[in-house]
């Protein structure tokens, strides 16, 4: 199950240099997931009332290729491993058919006094991509 979401890179993305500041790729991923757990019927205002929430555990990250000002690039993310507590997302930034960034990320859920909880169930039991 692939994602691809569309990102414009305006001026203030970019440095003093008029690339896309390094810290600006996780945003751009991060709003990607957003999207991609949105698409697949999860309400995350549902889970936050009922005391779960979402939270990066940790992120891999290799800058392959600068991204300038106006750049269109596409955020594609895949569900890689997944298991009743975390999952991890292959998640690469594309312009054209330049790999721009790539990144593995593993998501978790936690609970109230922020201690670890299941994932949805509805997540739980969706079809993994290839690991890359």
């Amino acid at each position: 199950m692939s994602h691809s979401f569309p990102i414009r890179v305006y001026y203030e993305d970019t440095d003093m240099a008029g690339i896309v500041y390094y810290a600006n790729y996780l945003r751009y991923i991060e709003r990607a997931r957003s999207d991609w757990v949105r698409e697949i019927g999860i309400d995350q205002l549902a889970m936050k009332a009922a005391g779960v929430v979402f939270a990066v555990r940790r992120v891999e990250a290799d800058y392959i290729a600068p991204a300038t000002f106006d750049d269109r690039l596409v955020v594609r993310t895949e569900m890689t491993q997944l298991t009743p507590a975390r999952m991890v997302m292959s998640q690469d930034i594309w312009r054209d058919e330049t790999l721009m960034f790539a990144a593995k990320v593993t998501i978790v859920c936690i609970g109230p006094g922020s201690k670890p909880a299941r994932l949805p169930a509805n997540l739980r039991s969706l079809p993994l991509s290839d690991e890359r």
